[in-house]
């Protein structure tokens, strides 16, 4: 079987540091997940990302503090008021410093991440943050999961305990979203202005999404000096307008993160890459980032997603340990 040469030709400029254009991060994005270009496409990415990141496997944690019908109406979320199943419910303070208590209590965790929904009041999500602030150890970085905000607003969360915020111009935006891409720029702006660290990813990705749509939006983090670059696909969400559309595979996710990794190994403000959900193809694939959830989780259908889409510390550790990365 011959390797078609325009790959092989780009593979080695990337590995002398070339950072691709739109045009050749499609090109790579290409190829069917079967081929042998995405299979030389993961494991070259494996190897510089374990060269960049020193082999060393990073585990985050997410709390879903609250779940709600969502008037935000996102296709892809199971929280849309338009076919939510959940009925409303949030976390007490008491549960909620017990789940970071069980994530960061061993002291392993990189950063915690704390989703509320798209209008949860701004006072609570200050509260959420600076009650877990003072609650786990000062070397655990918070990160917020949130609707969109001002500049000013940026700056309150980083006075209540903030260190970063996870925000991304997602694939679809405008139509399988009620949000502007406009709107969206603009938080990431201001979540750089006001130093926080910017989460980015490519997702929700679907089988019906482009070469060429993924590579504008994976040049878009690496553009804005994203912190952590990744990819995570689309998952089932029954009565979703989107569910007949079917979910990507887990190989082509990993092609994908291989990708997102070629890109953001030349990105010095890029400090890891992560794959979601996590799974020991993607973490083969270029990604040294996972996340362990409890609480809601918008890529589910259960108010509690530890058991079901969320994994615990120990399951993501284990996975790091089967992969050959070090923690």
């Amino acid at each position: 079987m011959k390797v078609n040469k325009d790959f092989l030709q780009l593979i080695n400029r990337i590995e002398e540091g070339h950072l691709y254009t739109a045009e050749e991060c499609a090109f790579l994005l290409s190829f069917p997940e079967t081929s042998l270009e995405a299979a030389i496409t993961r494991g070259v990415a494996d190897r510089i990302s374990r060269e960049k990141f020193g082999n060393k496997g990073l585990v985050f944690g997410q709390i879903g503090v609250e779940v709600a019908p969502c008037a935000g109406r996102c296709r892809f979320c199971s929280f849309s008021d338009e076919f939510t199943t959940f009925t409303p419910h949030s976390l007490s303070d008491e549960e909620l410093l017990q789940k970071a208590d069980n994530f960061c209590s061993s002291g392993e965790l990189y950063a915690l991440a704390l989703m509320v929904l798209h209008n949860t009041d701004f006072e609570r999500t200050l509260n959420v943050i600076s009650k877990v602030r003072a609650h786990i150890p000062s070397s655990t970085q918070i990160m917020i999961n949130m609707g969109d905000f001002t500049l000013s607003q940026a700056e309150e969360l980083k006075m209540a305990g903030a260190n970063g915020s996870y925000h991304v111009w997602r694939l679809g935006e405008g139509t399988d979203t009620i949000f502007t891409k406009e709107e969206r720029f603009a938080t990431i702006e201001n979540i750089k202005k006001a130093g926080l660290d910017l989460y980015y990813c490519c997702e929700p990705i679907g089988p019906e999404h482009t070469p060429e749509q993924m590579a504008t939006q994976i040049l878009k983090g690496i553009e804005y000096e994203c912190f952590q670059h990744g990819a995570m696909r689309r998952v089932f969400v029954p009565h979703s307008s989107l569910a007949h559309l079917g979910v990507i595979s887990e190989l082509r996710l990993a092609q994908i993160t291989g990708v997102v990794t070629m890109g953001a190994v030349h990105s010095p403000a890029i400090t890891s890459v992560g794959v979601h959900e996590p799974n020991k193809l993607g973490i083969t694939s270029g990604a040294n980032a996972i996340y362990a959830e409890t609480g809601s989780n918008p890529r589910d259908t259960k108010s509690e997603t530890t058991g079901s889409h969320g994994l615990t510390i120990e399951a993501c550790k284990q996975m790091y340990r089967e992969c050959g990365f070090e923690l």
